[in-house]
Order: C-alpha cells, then structure tokens, then sequence
C-alpha cells in the first residue's frame, strides 16, 4: 500500500514536471514571437497578410486591326456568358440567395432565352456534386438585350461571366490575311475534357503573325479581403493598369478588297474553280491594296475554313505559265539580244540530246516564220526557248536571282514557301523560260513585276502599313523598301511597250484585257498542272491554272493586277474570260477609285480612200501604207482593176482596203480577219458565203493562193476575240507538257 502511494507521488511529479516544461516552452515561444514578429524565421505579419491578400487580373485589351484608311476589319468586342450557382456555401443570408434554390423554375425561365431545351437545363442545374455549371454553346456570347431580360427575372444564382470576344464585323473579307484569334482549347489530361484557356491568341494570318503586339498585358488588383473576398474595413487597394495590346494598319484598302472579294464571288458562283488568288498592288511603294482567294471562309464564324487553311498567295508555289515570259523578255532587253523585228520559225524546238521536242501551244503548228516581237503577242514557246540561246543559260539564271524567285519576300505573314527553280537539266532550263517546272508563290510575281511597273527598282511587298501602341501613341511605320534594280528603267520601258502590244495587237492574246481609257499592259498565262500522282501533267478540258498580270496605265503604272484562276467549270477557250471577269473591274474599279482619270482616247483619223483604180498594185499599196491603211492585193495580177472600199469612201485607219488585180483570182490568207474585211473580198470575187460563228476568222475551206472562179463557195469559221488562239485538241502533237499559252 504504502510502495503503491509512493509511485503515485513520483508519477504525479514527473507529470507535473512535463507539464510544467512545455508551458515554460509555449510561454517562451509567445514571447520570442511577440518580441521578434517572425515564425520559423518568416514575418508573422506577412503570413498574416498572405492569408487576406486578394489579387484580381485586369484583363488587357486586343490590339485592334484596321485597313490603310482607319475603317476597323478585327477587334474586341465585350460578351456575357451565363453561368449557374449550385453551392449552397455561397449562400450567407438565406433571404438573399447566392445559389440556385428551385431548379425546376429557373429551368422553365432560361428556356424562354437561350437555345437549350428545358429539361437540359434542369438536367444540369441539379448535377450532383458540381458546385457551378455552364450552359455550352446555348450560354455563349450572349446579347447584352437577352441578359437584362434574364438580370429582371432575379433567379438566385444564375449569373454572367463578362469577357471579351474577337470581332470580324466584314464577314468574308481578306480572311486569310487577316486570320483569326479565339481563347485557346486545350485537353486536361487528369480530368479528360476539353478547357478553355484564359487568353486570346491568334490562329492565323495577321493575327498569328503579330500576336505578341496583338496581345497586351494584363493589370490587376490587389488588397486585402476576407474569406468571400470582400476588401476590408481599412484597406487600400493596388492597381496595376493593364497595358493593352497594339494596333495593326494595313495596306489593305476596305474599298479596292471589296472590288475583289465582290469579283471573286461572282466569278466563284458562275465557274466554281478549284482555286483562285487575286492581289493588288502599288507598284512605286510595294503597298498590298488588296489580296483575296478562294476557297475562303468567314473570320466571325469560321464557316468554309475547312476548305483551304493556307493562304494561297503566299504558302502555296505554282507553275506560273506563260506570265513568266514577262522577266525572260525582260532579261533579253536589257541583255540587247531582243530584236522584234527579227523572224524565227515557230512550232518546236529540239532541245539537244532531248527526244521530246518544245511546241507552240498550238501543239507544234506554229504560225511559219514570225517576228519575236509576234511570238511574245502570240505567247510563242519557241520564241522563249529560242531567246534563252541568245541570254545564255548562266546569265538567265542569274536574272532569276536578281527577280528574287526562289526566296520569300519576307511580306509579314505566316508559312510562307520560297517556290524552287527548277534549273538542273538542258531542258527544265529552256522550259522556266516559259513558267513551266519552275515554281513560284504569287506574291513573288507580284513583287518581281514592280520592277516592270517601276522603271527597273523591284520594291519588296509589304501588308502592314504601321503598328500604333495606344498606351503612349507611339508608331512604327512601315517604310517603302527597294530590293534591287534587276533592270533598267530604259528596259522596263520598252517591255511595258511589248506588253501592251498583247492587249492591243490582233494577234494579241490579251485583248480581251483592254480597258477603255486606261492602257493595260501585261501577260496571259495559261499553265498546265502537274497530275497528283507524279505522271506528268492533269489532260482533262480545263485542268489549267489560267491567269494575266497586269498594270496600268502603261505609261506610268499606278496597279499590278495579278489573277490566277485553277481549274473552273467551263471550256478551255473561255478559261481566259473567267480571268477578265476579275482583272477588268477589280482594275477599272480600282483605278477610278483611286482617281485615276482615264486617259482621253486618240480618235482614229478618217480619210477619204484615194482612187487607185489603174495603178499599178505595188504603186497602189505603197499610197494607201502612207495614208495608214493596210492594203491586201487579191490575185496574181499586176494592175488594180478594182477596189473596197470605193474612192471617197471614209474608213477608220487600220482598216483594211481589198485591191483586186488583173490575174488570176484567188482567196487570200484571212486569219483573223473581221467579217467586215470578209465581206469585201466576197463581194470583188462574187463569190458565195457560208459563215460559221461569229468574231474573227479561224479557218476557210479555200486554201490561200488556190485558184477560183466566180460563184464557188467559201466557208469561212469565226470565233470571238478572246477565244480566237484556240488550239486544237491534237493530241499526238502534244507529246511533251509545253503550256498552251
């Protein structure tokens, strides 16, 4: 008993002892906390300040993005998302609700304003365990009318998250210049769904290209608050100003892109092709005015994107056809080894060692012996080849470099491709004379014609005209850039010249360019693609890339034009016309827009035709040359015996005048030829007429030179102007893959 009490003492003690040592301990640790304010070497103060401090982002604004005149194309815009409270939690005062308390009603009220069914939306106000819903699609971007309907219902806990949205307010406009930008999806890989990141970054185009002047940086608040962060009693708040992101001016012009977003539509509608791309361009500064292609798609809703991602203009190279005669007659000027005057034989070409020979687009016809300068009007492959001999290979080359093929022009969009020359073997080298192999982007076109337009400086294309940071107004203007002078202002000249000759001469093919007052000059282009499956080229009727790159006025280009149009639903002899329902009004449009006052057009001088009757015909000719007339004798006489038009008949200049001679009579070479000219030789001929189709002459069935008599029959084939280079679907003539044009 008594060893038992003396235990109990000594347990007690020792108790007493631990519990004595750890108050001393806390009443220490108190003490060393109150005198030093700090825990495990931390300030207390701090901790404390840490558990109340609250911070809330400010979230920056967009950069907005406008055309070259200030007309807004892309900006932030401010949306309502509707969002559900289901935690009681949030709740403090019973008599005023912080969560949804009868999901039946509130499901039976937002019925009536978004596009959910009702028993969706009750679905899931009730999900079990979810603390806050949202309503997907239905509970997007909701019209700021629809929410002040839904805020005067007062349903507890239905609530709207304001955010900001990009907004394209011209639908299908440049969408692939400009992009688009959207708050970034991104896959939770604990959680398995889709989220929604916080920031808006660009997809494509300007927007992904300037995304990080777009973006702007985000401010915020700070202060202290309690637990449902409420600043406290006494507290001061700090802010934190968001820096907003920069504003992007393009070159483009809001007007010019509507001529060609409204061509390109229609021309779309009427042929749907495969493909189009359309740009226009300031020659003197490298300014991209307008730029456009199909398939295209809306920038607010994205529909149509699906179609194509790449902007054709920039990431896709084609084989530019007969376009690129341009910089091979180009570099044959200013080599001096460019005569127009001097006569070559058309048809083919033998390229040494090579079994496959070089043809005209009429699959090897030609036109006989022709001058250069009527090879160029006629889109002659031989002449190109043929040019190429006296360039020399190297120094062509060499050209290519100076036009920067092959590189990107650097313009300020995304992905874009460099295209390749292709210039290894003897004929690849004969055949880039002429656009076929070698591949180039379109804006590298564009940026190599300037040199043409602007007297020899090749200026670099550019689509941004200045970035303005609205936070201090401060600017970076885009500057003009020259990249080189490949030629000469002498030669540029002159080619513009030669080209304008192709909308104008009768053996032109680009008549159908002409634009009344405002003197086109430029090259049709008609290039054949190469078959997805490696095997040559695509046969089918209209499986070309047509296209004309064009300027104007010729004199001192103000626009370059460049259409490409791939594989529209019609006939190859029209595929020229579709190209002219986009180059002629976006060009004429363009140019009285920009008010360029159309030229006054030189009226044609009309005379009186001189009385040649008894002449001698070589006499006859040469008086009716002098007077600008063209003179056609018909037989083999060497006296005139008769004439049409009659002596003191008028007739615009230009016009021909039909001699019949003493000989024997035959049919001259009419190709081309109006009916009106026709006519004349029928009527001094009395012979009989049977006409097929309508424009100018393509075919007769009585030989030139072959003797006739009065009442034979003479059928003569017309076909309009723009269709009258027609080849014919001779297939065995076109054993290699030369370009129709």
């Amino acid at each position: 008993m008594r060893k038992s009490k003396i235990s109990m003492n000594i347990g007690a003690a020792i108790l007493f002892l631990i519990f004595g040592l750890l108050f001393f301990i806390l009443i220490v640790r108190m003490l060393t906390i109150q005198v030093s304010g700090q825990v495990q070497g931390k300030p207390l103060a701090a901790m404390a300040m840490k558990q109340h401090l609250k911070n809330t982002e400010i979230e920056s604004k967009r950069g907005n993005i406008y055309d070259v005149n200030g007309k807004v194309i892309a900006e932030d815009t401010t949306s309502f998302r509707l969002q559900a409270i289901l935690d009681k939690k949030m709740t403090i005062d019973p008599k005023h609700p912080n969560h949804v308390m009868d999901p039946q009603k509130t499901a039976e009220q937002l019925a009536k304003y978004i596009d959910m069914p009702e028993n969706e939306i009750y679905k899931r106000l009730t999900k079990k365990g979810a603390k806050q819903v949202e309503f997907g699609k239905a509970g997007e971007d909701v019209p700021y009318k629809t929410k002040e309907k839904i805020e005067k219902l007062k349903l507890p806990g239905i609530i709207f998250a304001r955010e900001s949205k990009r907004y394209y307010p011209n639908g299908v406009f440049a969408s692939h210049v400009i992009g688009f930008a959207q708050k970034p999806e991104e896959l939770n890989k604990k959680t398995g769904k889709i989220e929604i990141g916080e920031k808006t970054k660009g997809k494509m185009g300007i927007e992904q290209f300037y995304d990080k002047d777009l973006q702007g940086t985000d401010g915020k608040i700070q202060f202290e608050g309690d637990a449902w962060s409420y600043l406290i009693p006494g507290s001061k708040e700090k802010v934190k100003k968001p820096k907003n992101g920069k504003d992007i001016y393009l070159t483009i012009d809001k007007k010019i892109q509507s001529f060609l977003e409204d061509a390109m539509t229609e021309v779309d509608k009427k042929y749907n092709p495969k493909e189009m791309v359309a740009i226009v361009a300031d020659p003197k500064t490298g300014k991209i005015l307008g730029m456009s292609q199909r398939p295209t798609f809306d920038s607010m809703t994205r529909e149509g994107i699906e179609k194509k991602w790449q902007n054709l203009a920039i990431e896709e190279p084609i084989e530019p056809g007969s376009t690129m005669k341009i910089f091979t007659l180009a570099t044959a000027v200013q080599q001096g080894v460019f005569n127009p005057n001097e006569k070559y034989m058309s048809g083919t070409f033998k390229v040494k060692n090579d079994p496959r020979p070089i043809n005209d687009w009429n699959y090897g016809q030609g036109w006989g012996p022709i001058t250069y300068l009527e090879g160029v009007q006629r889109s002659s492959n031989v002449a190109f080849a043929k040019l190429l001999d006296k360039i020399g290979k190297d120094t062509f080359r060499t050209y290519l470099d100076r036009f920067h093929f092959g590189v990107p022009t650097n313009i300020g969009l995304p992905n874009e491709a460099s295209g390749k020359i292709l210039y290894n073997w003897p004929k690849e080298k004969y055949t880039t004379t002429y656009g076929q192999g070698t591949t180039v982007t379109p804006i590298q076109m564009v940026q190599a014609a300037t040199a043409i337009a602007n007297d020899g400086i090749m200026m670099k294309p550019y689509i941004v005209d200045k970035v303005v940071d609205p936070n201090n107004n401060k600017e970076e203007k885009t500057k003009p850039e020259s990249i080189g002078k490949p030629i000469s202002a002498d030669t540029a000249k002159e080619v513009r010249d030669i080209l304008r000759t192709v909308v104008t001469s009768k053996h032109g093919t680009g008549k159908g360019y002409e634009i009344e007052g405002y003197s086109v000059t430029g090259k049709t282009g008609t290039a054949q693609i190469p078959n997805p499956n490696g095997a040559g080229y695509l046969r089918g009727g209209s499986d070309y890339i047509f296209s004309f790159l064009g300027m104007a006025p010729k004199k001192d280009p103000k626009l370059i034009v460049y259409v490409t149009v791939k594989q529209p639903q019609t006939t190859y002899e029209n595929g020229s016309k579709v190209v002219q329902s986009i180059f002629n009004p976006v060009m004429k449009n363009s140019l009285q827009y920009l008010n360029i006052k159309p030229a006054k057009m030189e009226k044609s001088e009309i005379k009186n035709i001189p009385n040649v009757d008894k002449k001698s015909v070589s006499d006859a000719i040469t008086t009716l040359k002098d007077l600008g007339y063209e003179a056609i004798a018909i037989g083999d006489g060497n006296q005139v015996i008769d004439q049409l038009p009659k002596a003191g008949s008028t007739l615009l200049q230009g016009e021909k005048v039909i001699l019949k001679t003493n000989g024997k009579p035959s049919v001259p070479d009419m190709l081309h030829w109006s009916k009106r000219d026709v006519l004349k030789v029928v009527e001094l001929l009395d012979l009989k007429l049977n006409m097929i189709g309508t424009g100018y002459v393509t075919k007769q069935n009585i030989s030139p030179s072959s003797p006739i008599k009065t009442g034979d029959h003479l059928v003569v084939n017309f076909q309009s102007a723009e269709n009258m280079e027609t080849p014919k679907k001779d297939k065995k003539k076109n054993e290699d893959d030369s370009p129709l044009d």
